[in-house]
């Protein structure tokens, strides 16, 4: 099935795209989450005349991304918790307390920037990558400290 992406929908394309996919995915995913719509002659007629629109669009949220970007690169992150006598942490550290610290230093991002596969559960330094938007991208260093 032949479906106009809304959005940028990861690893398929970017809004204003014609996709051919799987017609289950289409009318499963991507239309009832108002990521796609069925790629019609006139859906693609009409959805043509606003390329130039979504264009500039796209070109300024990702100079503020960008933007951010710049301002994150310098930014260094501390956590401190308990640990039991192998170094593990007794909970861990993720997304949502990421989340935490950077709204307190004064970057509200969204939970989805923060590309994090699994709960930090040790201590150590570590690289986190924040993706604003698909070529925006920085990455910050988490310190994890022992609590006595």
């Amino acid at each position: 099935m032949k479906v106009i992406l809304k959005t940028d929908v990861e690893n398929l394309g970017r809004a204003g795209d014609v996709k051919d996919v799987a017609l289950g995915f289409a009318r499963n995913y991507l239309i009832t989450r108002g990521l796609a719509m069925e790629a019609t002659p006139a859906a693609i007629q009409w959805f043509a005349k606003g390329e130039e629109r979504r264009k500039k669009i796209r070109e300024k949220a990702l100079a503020a991304a960008k933007g951010v970007c710049e301002q994150l690169a310098s930014v260094k992150l501390s956590f401190s918790r308990k640990v039991g006598e192998n170094g593990k942490l007794f909970g861990s550290v993720g997304k949502s307390d990421i989340l935490k610290s950077l709204k307190a230093s004064g970057h509200d991002l969204d939970r989805d920037a923060v590309c994090l596969a699994a709960p930090l559960k040790e201590v150590g330094d570590f690289d986190v990558e924040l993706r604003l938007a698909s070529e925006a991208s920085v990455k910050i260093k988490i310190s994890v400290v022992a609590r006595q």
